[in-house]
């Protein structure tokens, strides 16, 4: 299973950045799994950002992106969406996505059954 995030870019305070996470692998099924995206700002430790259950029915976020981030999937394509706008400069960091079968699990315990490489988001003030 390989989770393949891109994305991430240089924006100004203010802008807005569309993330995406495509999954793959043949007994992977992102109507199985709930997915989320964390992210990891140098010298500080990763924190949970946002997550979605199976159907998108259930979304969770932290409070810091409350009101300015959404997630989203498209299971016919494999893929979870995370809409970034009004970014600040607090929101620069390395953003990870990863799938796991509980929403919880991945909004209150940070673990994850499966984890993407990075994609950098810098904004500048």
């Amino acid at each position: 299973v390989q989770l393949q995030a891109s994305g991430g870019g240089l924006v100004q305070a203010g802008g807005s950045l569309r993330l995406s996470c495509v999954a793959s692998g043949r007994t992977f099924s992102t109507k199985t799994y709930s997915m989320g995206w964390f992210r990891q700002a140098p010298g500080k430790e990763r924190e949970f950002v946002a997550a979605i259950n199976w159907s998108g029915g259930i979304t969770n976020y932290a409070d810091s992106v409350k009101g300015r981030f959404t997630i989203s999937r498209d299971n016919a394509k494999n893929t979870v969406y995370l809409q970034m706008n009004s970014l600040k400069p607090e929101d620069t960091a390395v953003y990870y996505c990863a799938a796991d079968n509980s929403v919880l699990t991945l909004t209150t315990r940070q673990i994850a059954d499966y984890w993407g490489q990075g994609t950098q988001v810098t904004v500048s003030s």
